[in-house]
């Protein structure tokens, strides 16, 4: 007898629709996001420039889900319009990327099977958006750019300043193109140069985190979907709505936690997903969603984080921004950065973003008369678990 014979499929009736790629037919509780983002891109339909579209909001509030929708829903009507010009949408992921590597990324997705692609060097970022225009002339039709993780970035004036002016300079005649970024940093445009800003345009939707009531919808339409009729509590699917909402919102998150409970009284062989199956793998799932939180960071801005850990672990309290830098900058070095900054604006800045998105609580410290103001962070999660979070990632990394 085999060790895999009996195997069922138990409580399950499709697990896949709770894995972070599956794309749900319908898009819950983003009814006023897709209809601002329909009207963005109504231009296609008629053959014109599309407006630029910036999407904000925090990891696992729909931003992805709701592109990934909204294109196909565009895609499948440009089929049936005489007016309207065939789309082509590139995506490329911008972690730690330049306009170098993206602009060839775009390049290459549209070059002929006959034709080689283009090395990682020997060209110019000139050349390479020359070449770009080349084959979206000769592909023709509407352009639609989705840059992932934007504010990764690490030079995007030149990129988000040359792709919307293609036509106003002369580099496209036939073709059109239109940018659709994707951040979770809200201050990612005040980063931009005050003509890259003018450029753009764009169309900005903000993507609030949910509230316990609309991951309770979202989680009652794929337990539905997942599992055998009757066999989740609805009491379960409260209980990860609630701790989801009151961490992140995140509708991943609560997806994650009802798969992991759902396991557990799979492996059991229990008929039913119930509280305690939730509570029992909360943390686990807790601490997974806190590696994906902070990987989805800059590398300068998760050295910060861990720099602000590491300093409150150490003393007890909250840390400085001068020593918060100071103790980046000796990090950054134990990791192989030679020249990490030593600007306390550079250290102000990346921790104005974690504030931003809940890492760490900012408070202004008053020094008395003569002494100024100055700032200290308190990073608002467990510090242990941060910290080890952040040695798994850096191991990884050099691997």
């Amino acid at each position: 007898m085999g060790i895999f014979d009996g195997a069922t499929d138990g409580i399950y009736r499709d697990k896949d629709v709770l894995d972070e790629d599956y794309q749900p037919d319908q898009v819950l509780e983003r009814e006023d996001e897709i209809a601002d983002y329909r009207d963005a891109l109504l231009d296609v339909l008629f053959g014109r420039t599309p407006d630029n579209i910036f999407l904000y909001g925090k990891a696992g509030v729909g931003k992805t889900a709701v592109t990934n929708f909204v294109l196909g829903e565009l895609r499948a009507e440009v089929e049936t319009r005489d007016t309207a010009d065939p789309i082509h949408i590139s995506r490329v992921n911008c972690d730690s990327e330049t306009t170098y590597s993206v602009i060839r990324e775009l390049a290459n997705g549209l070059l002929p099977a006959t034709h080689s692609p283009y090395a990682a060097k020997g060209y110019s970022t000139s050349d390479l958006f020359d070449e770009l225009y080349t084959q979206m002339e000769r592909v023709g039709g509407t352009h639609l750019i989705v840059l992932d993780e934007v504010d990764h970035l690490t030079d995007p004036d030149a990129l988000l300043y040359q792709l919307p002016r293609a036509r106003a300079n002369g580099y496209l005649n036939d073709a059109r193109v239109g940018i659709i970024g994707i951040s979770n940093n809200y201050t990612f445009r005040n980063t931009l140069s005050s003509k890259v800003k003018s450029t753009l345009m764009e169309t900005e939707i903000s993507f609030s985190t949910y509230d316990a009531d609309e991951l309770v919808s979202i989680l009652e339409h794929r337990a539905d979907l997942a599992f055998q009729p009757g066999v989740c509590e609805d009491s379960a699917i409260t209980l990860c709505a609630a701790y989801a909402a009151k961490d992140d919102g995140s509708a991943r998150q609560a997806i994650d936690l009802l798969r992991a409970a759902a396991d557990a009284a799979w492996k059991a062989d229990d008929p039913t997903i119930t509280d305690a199956h939730v509570k029992d793998v909360r943390d686990d799932v807790d601490r997974g969603q806190l590696h994906d939180k902070i990987s989805d960071q800059t590398t300068n801005a998760q050295r910060v984080l861990e720099a602000a850990a590491r300093l409150q672990n150490k003393h007890g309290e909250p840390a400085r921004t001068r020593e918060i830098q100071e103790s980046y900058q000796q990090l950054a070095r134990s990791y192989g950065d030679p020249d990490p900054s030593t600007s306390l604006k550079f250290a102000q800045r990346h921790l104005d973003d974690l504030e931003m998105l809940g890492f760490v609580i900012k408070s202004e410290e008053n020094r008395g008369k003569g002494g100024g103001r100055s700032y200290i962070w308190e990073v608002d999660m467990d510090l242990e678990t941060v910290i080890d979070v952040r040695e798994d990632i850096e191991q990884t990394n050099a691997a």
